[in-house]
């Protein structure tokens, strides 16, 4: 099965990984250095597992290709898998007069009546996000995040380089160039960024008609953050495939610190239990050829069949 590659890592991490300390104060289980490769000619890699949202897969994509930063274009697409950054970028400014967030995303885990009271304070804050276009301005945005880095990198001479753009045109005139390459990794930004690149560079590479991809991940959460990643760059392989009139190859997925939250071992285990279903299929309208003509309606899973989703908390 596709996704058996999926399943192996869990696997092995469960059996292998280090216990460490993080960021966010949760803990994991941690290995470094990891590859998987999924073959996208015989399937579409949207784990069927669990259910993953694929509505959420295509408008993150659809942001980021976009060149887009601010999480209104996420609500308007009832996408709320970026809310925490901006809200707690709110809570900490002198606007916020609410009840104390502070520590929230753990306090939320951890204190039923608190959580009730952070959900309430988050829905506010995205509604305001959808409502007020000035607000969204100010709150609503997370930085130089992927967008920007991908559609506008800032250079030393006040430029801006449009990598999405330019890695196409070298597909199409260049094909075997080993510099086919997009970075999201720009430590000058790093400061002013929501959160620091996790899928920090990927190269694509052409072959007998078909493009492939591999992404370097530098940190990946395997339960809620990798099943994304997966599905994400397999449909953005797709897309530029199409532009460039290529076929999909391989997706290869390498990532640095692959972990799995203390908190979320119960539910890889669960996952686990389950036997993998066959792949579903892409459709994207043949329609459409350009990345730009592409909106969420041209892009869909056909035969997706998976088991109901397994809830975890995320960690921020």
């Amino acid at each position: 099965m596709l996704e058996d590659a999926y399943l192996n890592l869990e696997k092995f991490v469960l059996k292998n990984g280090h216990h460490k300390a993080d960021r966010t104060h949760t803990g994991t289980l941690s290995t470094f250095g990891y590859q998987m490769r999924f073959d996208l000619s015989k399937g579409f890699p949207l784990l069927t597992t669990k259910k993953v949202p694929f509505g959420l897969i295509k408008s993150e994509l659809l942001w980021f290709l976009r060149g887009d930063t601010n999480i209104q274009f996420l609500l308007k697409h009832k996408n709320h898998i970026w809310d925490e950054w901006a809200f707690e970028k709110f809570v900490n400014s002198a606007d916020y007069h609410g009840p104390n967030m502070t520590n929230f995303s753990h306090r939320a885990q951890t204190d039923p009546d608190f959580n009730d009271i952070y959900q309430t304070q988050k829905r506010l804050f995205c509604q305001r996000v959808l409502e007020d276009d000035a607000f969204a301005k100010i709150y609503g945005d997370l930085g130089l995040v992927y967008g920007s880095q991908w559609r506008a990198w800032k250079t030393s001479t006040g430029d801006t380089i449009d990598q999405i753009k330019n890695v196409i045109e070298m597909i199409k005139t260049h094909p075997d160039s080993r510099r086919l390459i997009v970075s999201a990794w720009n430590p000058e930004d790093i400061p002013s960024m929501a959160l620091p690149p996790c899928h920090t560079m990927f190269q694509f590479y052409v072959a007998d008609g078909k493009l492939s991809c591999q992404l370097y991940q530098r940190s990946g959460d395997i339960f809620l953050g990798v099943p994304f990643n997966i599905a994400s760059y397999a449909l953005l392989t797709s897309l530029v495939a199409r532009e460039c009139g290529l076929q999909v190859g391989d997706f290869v997925h390498t990532l640095g610190d692959a972990h799995i939250y203390s908190n979320h071992i119960d539910q890889v285990k669960e996952q686990l239990s389950r036997t993998p279903r066959p792949a579903p299929q892409l459709w994207l309208n043949p329609d459409k050829k350009q990345l730009s003509d592409f909106d969420m309606t041209d892009i869909k899973v056909k035969n997706y069949d998976p088991y109901p989703a397994i809830k975890a908390p995320v960690a921020v």
